[in-house]
């Protein structure tokens, strides 16, 4: 868990804010009081292919400093994690992060549910919405987004970039969905350029780049501010440090990358060659499109299976849209 105090002023380095506290504002909190930004996830959101000097950034942090005007503290709170899955968010990251009391939370998770051999979307769609409807019920602005394929991103061959994709897609169904259901601040991460303009990956293709870590933090920024939420100005379009050579991606690669391919080798390899021999098994019978069929039929059961939320008194509880139209698998 990495937590910081930042004030938005020069744009400069994280200080500890001078939090004077004056009058009452909308939602419970007081002017001039810090700005509480908890982000729960994977490595992604941990900042990987964003390095400084004492770990990653990660476009949470940059967004972090974006979320108040000048001079009011805030004060972020990184709960995400390399590896986790979204049953973690639930019995880990959740309740930390609902005791930080935050105004707005980042919850931008799945894409490692689908790496493994016992991907059940219902349990994704379940921790999801156990996560989102928490830190919603709670006051907090939650930020959602929709991820990209890894198989494309990697360049994976057929029969591993396929079930991906479909697992994919269904996760991001779910995520759209829910952040229909929660009201959430959704960011459409998978359409950002990523494979079409390859400055935005960092060395190992998964990640993003420093710079790919600045158009997400930008993106986010951009979507509330058409809200009615005061912030301050926009994270840069790219990072201030030149982009590493050649040299340092080989170097990050030999050493740090290494290891942490080595260590997500032990839960995600296993998952991935599973996926193959059931692709490729699929492919002989030739019933690759029945596979593509079951996904989106238990894709559709896990959402319309999600209880009922209360509405308004005299109202009748709503229930998700199962399959929205900008999502569908």
């Amino acid at each position: 868990m990495n937590t910081i105090a930042a004030v938005d002023g020069d744009g400069g380095g994280d200080t500890v804010p001078g939090a004077a506290r004056g009058a009452a504002r909308p939602g419970g909190r007081t002017t001039g009081e810090a700005v509480r930004f908890v982000a729960l996830g994977d490595s992604l959101t941990e900042g990987i292919g964003d390095p400084i000097a004492d770990g990653w950034r990660g476009w949470a942090a940059l967004l972090a400093r974006s979320l108040a005007p000048p001079q009011t503290g805030v004060e972020f709170t990184n709960l995400a994690r390399s590896g986790a899955l979204t049953t973690d968010l639930t019995s880990e990251q959740l309740p930390a992060a609902l005791a930080l009391r935050p105004q707005f939370a980042a919850v931008v998770a799945g894409g490692n549910d689908t790496l493994r051999s016992g991907f059940d979307v219902e349990r994704t769609t379940r921790a999801l919405d156990t996560v989102l409807g928490r830190l919603t019920d709670s006051g907090a602005v939650v930020l959602t987004a929709c991820l990209p394929d890894p198989g494309t991103l990697l360049r994976l061959p057929r029969p591993l970039a396929r079930p991906l994709a479909r697992r994919m897609r269904a996760v991001n169904t779910v995520v759209h969905a829910l952040a229909v259901r929660h009201h959430s601040v959704h960011l459409h991460l998978a359409e950002l350029p990523w494979t079409a303009e390859r400055r935005l990956l960092s060395v190992d293709r998964l990640h993003p780049s420093a710079e790919g870590h600045h158009l997400i933090a930008r993106g986010f920024h951009e979507l509330l501010a058409t809200t009615d939420h005061p912030l301050g100005p926009a994270p840069t379009p790219a990072p201030a440090e030149p982009p590493p050579g050649t040299l340092a991606d080989l170097w990050w690669m030999a050493t740090r990358g290494t290891r942490w391919v080595l260590d997500r080798s032990t839960d995600l390899l296993p998952g991935l060659l599973a996926l193959a021999a059931v692709e490729g098994f699929a492919r002989l019978r030739g019933t690759t499109d029945r596979q593509d069929h079951r996904m989106t039929q238990a894709t559709t059961t896990a959402l319309a299976a999600l209880p009922a939320l209360p509405g308004p008194p005299g109202q009748q509880p709503s229930r998700v849209n199962p399959l929205p139209p900008s999502a569908s698998v």
